[in-house]
């Protein structure tokens, strides 16, 4: 039976562990291989994007159906990220993992004096000055809003505004046959990125902190089954199909910890499953900059982790103004490795924690990144089915395609 994309990517995340325990020296030697890869998958987002989203708002035919799949997507972003950044604030409170740790204050501390961006700075932000210089920086939500503006435009001047429509449609579709090319590498790539982090970490990153990272874990199958389960099942999403839809995006996700990565495939696998080329091309874009569920939830759970690891008690007041700080800065948690590592830091200064606890964080932040960036890959697909639903599309039956 010939084997699917996923289940080589599946059989090359094995063998880059195996090779990653047998021949650290070999495995790290592959991180060219994994860097090329990354290299032409992010090479795909910025013109993907541009074709997707100027046809899907143009393609519309009503710039106010897209000011409302607008306001439902940002509703649906904040509700769930909410109860994603509660969840892990559960967690780490439950199973008190940095207990016990008697982690101190350094010179370390000095290190971090960025705060966290404030809300008229992270709109501010949203708001390209050029879209050149957002494409070569991979800034996502400064694309989707150029584009939203752009296809609204398309949209208004109707006739006159064809031959731009049709250009960026033969875009998008050239792009999408240029992802597949790109995916046949796929398995190389994952397999290389696996074998460096093992390589190069070790096994030991997997039982160094294991307290730390079963509550992770665990905290997130509580989120996938108690939340966005639900959410499927109340939207009548067909879950069987939704799965198979998913699972290749998913586990390139896993795999390279880049949700940047997932997008092409995510955006295709999509709207094959059935939400429409309008809904998708909007939502998955603006939800990699919105509603990344695993990583909201993942800074809820760090950042209490490093105040227990260093005996600091918190309140439960302090505790609430700590998740709305992170609710407000985790919207400007890029799509690429290690970002949330990032927001953490600012997080810590904010709120006078350590940063030391940091240096414990990154041991294994590789193994966290992997688990968190899947469900951010995961929760986005299903936002664009429950915004799809919410607007009325109606799927085929709950049977797995051929």
């Amino acid at each position: 039976m010939k084997m699917t994309l996923s289940g080589w990517v599946f059989v090359a995340m094995v063998a880059g562990v195996v090779l990653g325990v047998v021949s650290p020296g070999a495995a790290v030697a592959l991180a060219p291989v994994s860097a090329i890869f990354l290299r032409l998958v992010k090479s795909i987002v910025a013109p993907l994007l541009f074709g997707t989203l100027v046809t899907g708002v143009a393609g519309s035919g009503s710039v106010s159906a897209m000011g409302r799949i607008g306001l439902k997507s940002i509703i649906y972003f904040e509700l769930v990220t909410t109860v994603a950044l509660f969840v892990g604030l559960g967690a780490v409170n439950l199973v008190q993992p940095g207990a016990g740790m008697n982690v101190k204050a350094t010179g370390a501390e000095s290190a971090i004096k960025t705060p966290p961006p404030t809300l008229a700075e992270v709109i501010e932000h949203a708001f390209p000055t050029s879209v050149i210089d957002s494409m070569a920086k991979g800034e996502v939500l400064q694309l989707v809003v150029f584009c939203f503006l752009f296809g609204t435009a398309c949209a208004a001047l109707g006739t006159k505004a064809e031959p731009v429509v049709k250009f960026a449609e033969a875009l998008a579709e050239v792009m999408f046959q240029y992802t597949r090319y790109v995916m046949y590498l796929a398995p190389l790539g994952v397999g290389a990125a696996i074998a460096v982090t093992v390589g190069g970490k070790g096994l030991g990153v997997l039982f160094g902190l294991g307290k730390l990272i079963l509550t992770m874990l665990g905290a997130l199958v509580v989120f996938v089954v108690g939340v966005l389960g639900p959410i499927a099942y109340l939207s009548r999403v067909p879950v069987r199909r939704f799965f198979h839809a998913v699972k290749e995006p998913f586990l390139l996700a896993f795999s390279t910890a880049s949700s940047e990565t997932a997008l092409p495939k995510a955006l295709e696998n999509m709207e094959r499953f059935g939400v429409p080329k309008h809904i998708v091309g909007f939502v998955l874009p603006t939800g990699y900059s919105l509603n990344l569920d695993g990583s909201t939830l993942y800074l809820a759970l760090a950042s209490l982790f490093v105040a227990q690891a260093a005996s600091i008690q918190m309140t439960w007041t302090q505790q609430i103004l700590m998740m709305l700080t992170l609710m407000l800065t985790s919207k400007g948690v890029a799509a690429v490795p290690r970002a949330s590592f990032v927001i953490l830091s600012g997080t810590l200064a904010t709120f006078n924690l350590p940063a030391e606890g940091l240096s414990i964080l990154l041991g294994v932040d590789a193994v966290l990144d992997m688990s968190r960036t899947s469900v951010n890959v995961l929760g986005n697909c299903l936002a664009s089915a429950v915004v799809a639903r919410w607007e009325g599309t109606k799927f085929e039956d709950d049977v797995p395609p051929a």
